[in-house]
């Protein structure tokens, strides 16, 4: 689960530096926000991990419980439903 502050720099264009290895083509001209939402659609659909969730929230909203979700597939309902399988999982385990 990733909340991130939802303001202008984090859903702005940012540049990529490589000095060391080539970025990969979709983070190029992306924003962190969005850059987020590649990397952690990546980690559901290859099965690295089993739910996924981000959710983008401004300061002041944010306190009182409002926050905004880019991607259907990384929806919070998502994840909690994931979340609660695996913990009942485990309780029928023991």
């Amino acid at each position: 689960m990733l909340l991130l502050e939802e303001t202008e720099g984090s859903t702005s264009p940012v540049k990529v530096r490589e000095p060391h290895f080539e970025v990969f083509e979709e983070f190029r001209g992306a924003s962190y926000a969005r850059r987020y939402e590649i990397l952690l659609t990546k980690l559901l659909r290859e099965r690295l991990y089993d739910g996924t969730c981000l959710m983008l929230s401004e300061r002041t909203k944010g306190a009182k419980g409002a926050f905004r979700e880019p991607a259907e597939e990384l929806n919070f309902k998502s994840f909690a439903g994931s979340l609660l399988g695996h913990a009942i999982a485990a309780v029928k385990t023991k």
